[in-house]
């Protein structure tokens, strides 16, 4: 709970991964990848109960196992590489107000954890939170430093030619010269429960950017991603 608001995480851990077959329970380093997440979300000062949303009864015992919650299977339809991501947060909101007999159970905040982000932290959340308080916002949506400056990269042609690839004034730039650019890192979404109901999207005027730093900001996509985490939590 912050500022007297109760505050709900969730993470959503479909299976059926076709990159990294069963990706987010294989194992990291001694434990199921999903493991990470929950233990951050259950170590914040903050967050008051831990959800794991999946389609699967093998992903939900393991989550149990490391302290989450979960109170139901999400629908198969909801499961699929094509489904949108915000119905499966508004299936799991619904399923929870649903299920609430107590008024006083009711959440004034919801937090989304991405179980691909194993190395961001509980303080990376409570963090948002805070900044969430403070700057009164309708969302919080976490980024990290971009690698490359974008005005460096375009799209290319089928011969692969280069010309016009960087515009010329861009061209006479050092890096030095540009200012911070900043990418979306997927790790933590933090928003108004009613606003969630409400807009259906993270994002709005309101919004502000949680910066996280590159090394916790890594999202595993593919098996590259994965030994590079392993690498890091061996090396600390």
């Amino acid at each position: 709970m912050i500022n007297g608001k109760k505050v709900l995480a969730y993470i959503p851990a479909r299976s059926g991964s076709k990159g990294i077959k069963d990706k987010n329970i294989i194992d990291v380093c001694g434990k199921p990848l999903i493991a990470y997440s929950i233990e951050a979300a259950k170590k914040s000062k903050y967050v008051d109960r831990v959800i794991v949303s999946t389609d699967s009864a093998q992903y939900a015992e393991i989550a149990k196992e490391y302290g989450a919650e979960v109170p139901f299977l999400r629908p198969s339809e909801l499961a699929t590489d094509s489904s949108p991501e915000m119905k499966t947060t508004i299936h799991l909101m619904q399923s929870m107000e649903e299920n609430s007999k107590d008024l006083d159970k009711n959440f004034s905040i919801i937090i989304r954890l991405q179980p691909t982000s194993p190395l961001r932290t509980a303080e990376d959340i409570d963090k948002g939170l805070e900044l969430f308080e403070s700057k009164k916002a309708d969302t919080i949506v976490s980024v990290t430093e971009c690698p490359v400056i974008p005005l460096w990269m375009n799209t290319l042609p089928e011969n692969l030619s280069m010309h016009n690839f960087i515009s010329p004034e861009i061209r006479l730039k050092n890096r030095q010269d540009f200012p911070p650019y900043y990418q979306l890192n997927g790790a933590i979404f933090i928003a108004q429960w009613d606003f969630i109901k409400q807009n259906k999207s993270w994002y709005s005027p309101e919004s502000y950017a949680l910066i996280m730093s590159s090394r916790r900001s890594v999202d595993i996509d593919n098996l590259f991603d994965l030994e590079f985490v392993r690498f890091l939590i061996e090396k600390n």
